[in-house]
C-alpha cells in the first residue's frame, strides 16, 4: 500500500479543497499511479482516453521529477501516440510532482475541461503552480510523518524482538515506577503475563523490586543477589543488575536486568564447555574389549536410563560418561561431574540438592540452588559414588524414584528432569554386605551397568595411546619427539599398568622431559620404577640360568642403553665396567 493511499482520506480532502480554491478539476495520484484522491468530473471522464493521454503525462512528470504545464492537449508531443488527440476532452492541464528527498511519491494534477476552466489555469498558472507546489510540500510532509512513524515501529518492533530475545530477564519503569517494559524471559521466570504488568506500580507486581530501592537511592545496582517470588509463590534466587536511565541528568527511570543462578550456570556451560571432543569417535582404542566398550555405551547414549559405570581407577570412566552424554538427546544442556569422594560430606548435600538463605551457617542469604537444579535437562555424573556417605544416599535414591529434589531447609518439592551416570572403583556387593552402601540404591543406578577394561586387558592399544600422549606433551612442552624405540616399547609392554591410562600418561611425560629434541624415546628416559618392575618381575625366571643366559635375558628386557646397562650391572650386584667385560666376553 502506498504512502498516499494509507491517507486516501486527507488527499481526498486536498483535492478538494485544491479545485474549490482555484476552480478547477483535480486529480492526485500515488507512485503506483493510482488515483488516490479526485474531484467528480475527473471520474466522469471517458476512461479509456483519459488513461491513455495520463499515462504518457504521468510518466514524464515522475520521470523528470519536475511540473508540467499543458496548454495544448492533442498538438502535444505528448499526444502523439494518443488515438483521441484529434477529439480530446483536455482543455489544459497542469501537472506537479510530490517529492521528497528526491524521490516522487505522486503527483498532483490541476486540469480543464473548458475553456473557463482552461482560461483560469493559463491566466493564473504562476499562481497556481506556487499553490500547488505548496500543496505537494504538506503531503510530502504526511509521507515524511508515516516515514517516520514507520520506522519508529520498526525500530521498536526491532529493539522489542532483541529484549524478547535475550536470556536475561528485562523490566523497566518511569521515575513513578510504572512499568514500561516487562521482556518473555521475564513472564517466563516471573510467571506474569507481560499485559498483566506493563501499566501497573512494580511494587505491585514485584514485591521487594530491586528496581524501587535503586529509585529511591537514584543510584544503580550491580551484580546483587536477591530472591523474588515467582506467580505461583515459589522463590526465585536472583543475580539483578538494576540500570538509571539519564538524559542530560535528568532521571527518566531505571531497567533491571536479572538472571536465576541456575541460568547463569547453564549459560556459562555453553560459552565454556570443553568437552566437545568427548565422543566415542575420540575414545583411544581398537581392540577387541574397547570397541565392545564403546559399542555397549553408544547403544545406550539416546536412552533415559541411569548408567553404573565401574572400572580401575585411570581407565576413563568419565570420559566414557561425557561421550554418552555428547551423543544423547540431552547433549545441549549441561554435563555435570561431581565426585563424591573429593567433597567433605557435609559440603557434598548442599552441592548436590541446594539450599535456601539462612538454613545453616555460612549459607549465602539468597539460597543456592543444587547442580541437580542447574544440570535440568542434562546429565550428572556422580563419580566415586561408593564414597557417597548413607545419609545423601537416601537423599539420592529419592531424586531417582520422584524426580524432584528439595533443598536443605526447605520442604518444597522442586521437579527436576536430569539423567544419572554413575561410576565407581569399588565393589559394591561387597559394600552392600558390609551396610556401607544401600541395596536399593544400588539396584536403583545399576539399570545398564558397563565396565570399563583396564589397560592391562588390551596393551594391542598401547601404541595409539602412546602416539597420541607424545602428540599431546612434545606440545605442552615443546618439544620435537620422532617416535618410540623398540626397547622404550617393550618396556612398556611388559609393565601392568595397575594406574592405567593416568599412569601411562605419567609416564610419557616423564620420559618427553628427559628427550633431546628430533630425539627417540627410548628406555633409558622412562621412569626407573618402570625398569625396576620389570627386573623384579624377571628375576624370578632368570634365577636358574647361567650368567651369560641371565646378562642375554636382561638386555633383551631392558634394553642396550646406557641408563638400561647401568640397571642390569646394580641388579647383578656389579659394576658397569664388569658388566661390559662380561658383555664382551660372553659375545653379547
Amino acid at each position: 500500500m502506498s504512502y498516499l493511499e494509507q491517507i486516501q482520506t486527507e488527499v481526498q480532502q486536498f483535492a478538494e479543497v485544491i479545485s474549490e480554491a482555484l476552480h478547477v478539476e483535480t486529480e492526485i495520484v500515488d507512485d503506483s499511479w493510482q488515483v488516490t484522491g479526485a474531484t467528480c468530473l475527473v471520474f466522469e471522464a471517458p476512461v479509456m482516453e483519459w488513461n491513455n493521454t495520463n499515462s504518457k503525462i504521468t510518466r514524464q512528470v515522475f520521470e523528470t521529477k519536475r511540473a508540467l504545464l499543458l496548454s495544448d492537449p492533442g498538438q502535444n508531443q505528448l499526444c502523439a501516440e494518443c488515438t483521441e488527440k484529434d477529439r480530446c476532452f483536455y482543455k489544459a492541464g497542469l501537472y506537479y510532482p510530490i517529492l521528497l528527498r528526491g524521490t516522487c511519491y505522486g503527483m498532483i494534477s490541476l486540469v480543464a475541461f473548458n475553456e473557463e476552466q482552461r482560461s483560469n489555469i493559463m491566466d493564473n498558472s504562476y499562481a497556481f503552480m506556487k499553490f500547488t507546489s505548496k500543496m505537494a510540500e504538506i503531503l510530502a510532509a504526511k509521507i515524511q510523518e508515516l516515514i517516520i512513524r514507520e520506522e519508529l515501529s520498526s525500530t521498536n518492533e526491532y529493539l522489542k524482538t532483541i529484549i524478547s530475545s535475550v536470556h536475561e530477564g528485562i523490566i523497566a519503569c518511569n521515575t513513578e515506577g510504572i512499568i514500561t517494559c516487562f521482556n518473555e524471559t521475564a513472564e517466563k521466570k516471573l510467571g506474569i503475563a507481560s499485559d498483566d504488568a506493563l501499566g501497573r506500580q512494580i511494587a505491585e507486581v514485584i514485591p521487594g523490586s530491586l528496581l524501587v530501592d535503586a529509585l529511591e537511592k537514584k543510584t544503580s545496582i550491580f551484580e546483587k543477589g536477591t530472591e523474588y517470588q515467582s506467580a505461583d509463590g515459589s522463590p526465585l534466587h536472583l543475580i539483578s543488575n538494576v540500570t538509571l536511565v539519564k538524559k542530560e541528568e535528568k532521571l527518566l527511570g531505571a531497567v533491571e536486568s536479572f538472571n536465576t543462578d541456575e541460568s547463569l550456570f547453564r549459560i556459562a556451560h555453553r560459552l565454556l564447555r570443553g568437552d566437545d571432543a568427548a565422543s566415542f569417535s575420540n575414545i583411544i582404542g581398537q581392540s577387541r574389549v574397547m570397541r565392545d566398550a564403546k559399542s555397549a555405551a553408544s547403544a545406550i547414549a539416546k536412552s533415559p536410563s541411569t548408567v553404573l559405570i565401574t572400572g580401575e581407577s585411570g581407565t576413563g570412566k568419565e570420559l566414557f560418561a561425557r561421550a554418552i552424554h555428547n551423543a544423547s538427546l540431552r547433549s545441549d544442556n549441561p554435563f555435570i561431574p561431581i565426585n563424591c569422594g573429593a567433597i567433605p560430606d557435609a559440603l557434598l548435600e548442599s552441592e548436590l540438592f541446594g539450599y535456601e538463605g539462612g538454613s545453616f551457617t555460612g549459607a549465602k542469604a539468597a539460597g543456592k540452588p543444587g547442580v541437580f537444579e542447574m544440570a535440568q535437562g542434562g546429565t550428572i555424573f556422580l563419580d566415586e559414588i561408593g564414597d557417597m556417605p548413607l545419609n545423601l544416599q537416601v537423599k539420592v535414591l529419592r531424586v531417582l524414584q520422584e524426580k524432584t529434589v528439595q533443598h536443605i531447609g526447605s520442604a518444597r518439592e522442586i521437579p527436576v528432569d536430569v539423567r544419572v551416570i554413575a561410576a565407581t572403583n569399588q565393589d559394591l556387593s561387597a559394600k552392600i554386605k558390609t551396610g556401607t552402601f544401600r541395596e536399593d540404591l544400588f539396584y536403583r543406578l545399576n539399570v545398564i551397568p558397563m565396565t570399563i577394561p583396564p589397560l592391562r586387558e588390551r596393551k594391542e592399544d598401547l601404541p595409539l595411546l602412546i602416539h597420541f600422549l607424545c602428540g599431546k606433551y612434545a606440545q605442552v612442552l615443546n618439544r620435537e619427539i620422532t617416535g618410540l624405540s623398540e626397547d622404550a616399547l617393550d618396556l612398556l609392554y611388559q609393565y601392568d599398568w595397575p594406574g592405567n591410562i593416568r599412569e601411562l600418561e605419567n609416564a610419557v611425560e616423564y620420559a618427553i622431559n628427559y628427550t633431546f629434541d628430533g630425539g627417540l624415546i627410548n628406555a633409558a628416559s622412562l621412569p626407573r620404577w618402570l625398569s625396576q618392575h620389570t627386573l623384579q618381575t624377571t628375576a624370578g625366571s632368570i634365577e636358574q640360568m647361567s650368567e651369560r643366559e641371565k646378562i642375554k635375558s636382561l638386555l633383551q628386557t631392558n634394553g642396550t642403553s646406557l641408563e638400561a646397562k647401568r640397571q642390569i650391572a646394580e641388579f647383578l650386584g656389579i659394576s658397569l665396567a664388569t658388566l661390559y667385560r662380561k658383555i664382551k666376553k660372553y659375545e653379547l
